[in-house]
């Protein structure tokens, strides 16, 4: 018998009711033959309500450790009561199952508290209560560390365990319920005529999710990647019988007969342009910027430098998340004696918005259909960045639905 991953998210399990569902949703997957395991998140807005209060507790006196760890057994659980309410769930409805807590299984993950990776899922265990028939609910979200404390894999790591555990255990697909019913080449919200795509590769899914797509989070795409791992998006909010052959099949390129030239368009208003002036242009100056920034760990993406009209002097522009903002221009203002540029100005009223697709490796034209659409629509570029698969641009918040509109339909994705 093949084996399953199912996780279901906040909003899958937020009441008794919803996680009633979610069993029955199990009940059909064993029903049709399937072992099963299924990886859960928290109730929405419950880890919120617990990071709220680790908050509120404060930190730890001057002189002892940092209480990341301690943070760590509070905000996970939220997935302990969720896999506990599931299991119970099960049983009322006659399926042999069981609660596993991540130290359980075990999901083994460095200590870096907060923001664990996972760096082993031994299978044994698992594999063994499947095996018996067993349906194993897996706290989400959760890991432990070799010296057997608790570790937390950051928001949206209960994606990231579901994949890694169907990786460990050999899984058919991993099975993500979520409350949208795939991924579709934008939006619904600003564009109606969004489509919903019945396959999508890993590279334009890890794009999607990294450019502001919220229905898979990037580390778990990576990892289906890296592990070849089969995953479906498709909607909790049906009943047994509705969802098989839909949702959005994420899988290796070679699996997709017709590969389109752009499959989505996505976007993010979560940018922050920083703008230095007068820089001199010489050789170790980038690195001088950009290597107190990576120390700090604020992380950039769009980056362009231009000759200034003074000679021997460039502009540069670059892209940070908003909350990194007001952090990375006092990072770089505590540089201007060392480097020397004029002044530097931060603007927050910008988004970027992403082409996506892995027919742009073997066609042309792909960035004057892009720039043409927008100038049709008077949407001025600001910072223009590509990849292999991806071309992004930066534009005033403004025009973001507009821009996604006008790609939308300049690219035919409403015609799907």
């Amino acid at each position: 018998m093949s084996r399953l991953v199912m996780k279901f998210g906040g909003t899958s399990v937020a009441d008794l009711e919803r996680i009633r569902r979610v069993g029955r949703l199990v009940a059909a997957e064993v029903a049709a033959g399937h072992r099963v395991a299924v990886v859960v998140s928290a109730m929405a807005g419950k880890t919120n309500e617990l990071v709220a209060w680790t908050d509120a507790a404060g930190p730890a006196a001057e002189g002892l450790p940092a209480s990341d760890d301690e943070y760590d057994v509070v905000v996970a659980s939220g997935e302990q009561v969720t896999a506990g309410l599931l299991a119970m769930t099960l049983r009322n409805m006659g399926l042999p199952a069981r609660s596993w807590m991540g130290w359980q299984v075990p999901i083994v993950a460095d200590d870096a508290h907060g923001r664990s990776r996972i760096d082993d899922v031994p299978p044994e265990k698992l594999s063994a209560a499947l095996d018996s028939g067993e349906v194993a609910v897996i706290a989400g979200f959760q890991g432990v560390t070799t010296s057997g404390r608790i570790a937390t894999l950051g928001r949206g790591g209960s994606d990231t365990s579901a994949v890694a555990i169907a990786a460990a255990v050999r899984a058919e697909r991993c099975d993500i319920y979520t409350d949208v019913d795939g991924v579709y080449t934008t939006d619904p919200r600003i564009e109606s005529r969004a489509r919903k795509l019945s396959r999508i590769s890993y590279e334009e899914m890890l794009e999607m999710a990294s450019l502001g797509a919220k229905v898979l989070q990037t580390r778990s795409v990576e990892l289906a990647m890296a592990q070849k791992v089969p995953v479906r998006v498709l909607s909790s909010f049906v009943e047994p019988g509705e969802a098989p052959g839909q949702g959005t099949i994420v899988c290796d390129e070679e699996e997709i007969m017709e590969k389109r030239i752009v499959s989505g368009v996505a976007y993010s208003r979560d940018e922050a342009k920083i703008s230095l002036f007068g820089l001199p242009d010489h050789p170790g100056v980038s690195s001088i910027i950009f290597g107190a920034l990576a120390d700090a760990n604020v992380n950039v993406d769009m980056i362009v430098q231009s000759h200034a009209r003074i000679a021997d002097t460039a502009n540069m522009e670059f892209t940070v998340g908003k909350r990194d903002a007001s952090r990375a221009v006092e990072i770089v203002r505590g540089l201007k004696e060392k480097v020397g540029f004029e002044d530097v100005k931060v603007n927050e009223d910008v988004a970027k918005v992403s082409v996506i697709g892995v027919g742009m490796r073997s066609h042309a034209g792909v960035a004057k259909t892009m720039f043409g659409a927008l100038a049709d629509k008077g949407v001025n570029i600001q910072v223009i960045s590509t990849s292999e698969i991806k071309i992004s641009v930066l534009i005033d918040a403004a025009y973001t639905e507009l821009a996604v509109r006008a790609l939308h339909a300049a690219y035919g994705l409403d015609q799907l």
